[in-house]
C-alpha cells in the first residue's frame, strides 16, 4: 500500500522540478529599451509667472507611463503618459526660461532630453485687473480623424494678448501666443464630437469670457460603427419663483432600435439617468429639471443614450447655460 504514495511523490517531484526549470526559462528579459524623444515641445509664456510646456506624444516598445519636464536641467513635472502639455509656475517675470521634455516607461527607462525651448516671461502688470475682451467667430474644420483647424477673431486687452487658450469642453487642451489666431490641435480620436471654445489671456493671468462654441466631428476610422451620439442637443433655462427649469432638447441617435434612457452630465459629473415612464418618444426628446443655484451659476451639460444591447453610447455635443442668462 506504500508504493503508490511513493511513486506519486517522485512523479509529484519530478513535475515542480520541470515547471520550475520551465518558469527559470522563460523568464521575461529586462526591458532596456528607453521610448523616444518627444517632439515639437513648445514654450507658450501664458503669463508673467507662468509657462505652458506642450509636446508630442513619444512611442515605446512596451508602452510610455509618463513624462518629465525639466526647467534648465531641473526636474519640476511627472506626468502621467495621457497628458501631453502642463503650466510651469512660480517663474518670475522678465526672465527667460529653457525647458526639455523626457519620456518615462513602466521599467524606469528615459529617452534622451528633447530639444530645449527657450521662452522669456513678458514684464509684468501687477495693476492690471482688466481681462480681455472675448475672442469672436470661431471657426474650425476637421483635418483627418485626429486633428482640426481652428480660427478666431482676435481679442482687446488694455495691456496686450499674451495667449489664446483653446478649451475642449471645459479643459484646456492646447494654447498659442497672443500674436496668432489659429491653432492645430491634435490627439483626438475618430469619428468622436468635440466642442471648443478659446479664451484670450493676459500678462496679469487674467482671462476674456469663453468664445462662441463650435462642434466638429472627427472622421470615421475605416470600418467604424457609426456614431452613437445625440445630435442637435438645445438648451435653455427660465426662472420658476426661487428655482430655475432648466430645459434640453435633442435628435435622437439612429440605434437599431428603441433608447431606453438617457444619462445626464453635469460639469463633467453623471448626474441622473433619464427613463421614460412609458414608451420612448419618437424624432426629438425632450427633459426639464429644477435647480437651487443662483443666477449666474454656469453649468456644462451633454448626454448620452442607452444602446438596445444595454451599453452607453458616444457623448453629445457639451452645452453651457447661466442661469438667468
Amino acid at each position: 500500500m506504500r508504493r503508490p504514495h511513493i511513486t506519486a511523490a517522485l512523479a509529484c517531484s519530478g513535475a515542480l522540478l520541470l515547471a520550475a526549470l520551465t518558469g527559470c526559462d522563460s523568464a521575461p528579459e529586462a526591458d532596456t529599451v528607453a521610448p523616444t524623444v518627444p517632439g515639437h515641445v513648445t514654450a507658450q509664456a501664458s503669463s508673467a509667472t507662468s509657462v505652458h510646456v506642450m509636446w508630442e506624444q513619444a512611442s515605446d516598445n512596451k508602452a510610455v507611463t509618463g513624462y518629465e519636464v525639466y526647467r534648465k536641467g531641473e526636474k519640476v513635472k511627472t506626468l502621467p503618459a495621457t497628458k501631453v502639455m502642463t503650466d510651469v509656475d512660480g517663474l518670475t517675470a522678465s526672465t527667460t526660461y529653457t525647458f526639455t521634455v523626457r519620456a518615462r516607461d513602466a521599467a524606469g527607462n528615459l529617452s534622451a532630453p528633447s530639444t530645449a525651448v527657450t521662452v522669456t516671461t513678458p514684464v509684468a502688470t501687477p495693476a492690471d485687473h482688466a481681462p480681455p475682451t472675448r475672442p469672436v467667430k470661431l471657426r474650425g474644420t476637421t483635418d483627418g480623424d485626429r486633428a482640426v483647424n481652428l480660427s478666431w477673431g482676435g481679442s482687446t486687452d488694455d495691456v496686450g494678448v499674451t495667449a489664446y487658450d483653446v478649451y475642449q469642453e471645459d479643459s484646456r487642451i492646447h494654447s498659442v501666443p497672443g500674436t496668432e489666431t489659429t491653432a492645430h490641435v491634435t490627439g483626438l480620436r475618430p469619428g468622436t464630437v468635440y466642442t471648443f471654445t478659446v479664451r484670450a489671456r493676459d500678462a496679469a493671468d487674467n482671462s476674456s469670457p469663453d468664445s462662441d462654441s463650435i462642434d466638429l466631428t472627427t472622421a470615421s476610422a475605416p470600418g467604424a460603427p457609426a456614431s452613437t451620439a445625440p445630435t442637435d442637443l438645445r438648451v435653455t433655462n427660465r426662472a420658476q419663483g426661487k428655482e430655475y427649469a432648466i430645459e434640453l432638447d435633442w435628435e435622437q441617435p439612429d440605434t437599431g432600435g428603441e433608447i431606453p434612457a438617457y444619462q445626464l452630465y453635469m460639469d463633467g459629473r453623471l448626474t441622473t439617468t433619464i427613463v421614460w415612464g412609458s414608451t420612448p418618444p419618437k424624432g426629438r426628446a425632450t427633459y426639464r429639471l429644477t435647480v437651487t443655484d443662483p443666477r449666474g451659476t454656469r453649468y456644462s451639460l451633454k448626454i448620452r443614450a442607452k444602446l438596445p444591447d444595454g451599453k452607453w453610447g458616444d457623448f453629445s455635443a457639451q452645452r453651457t447655460v447661466v442661469l438667468g442668462g
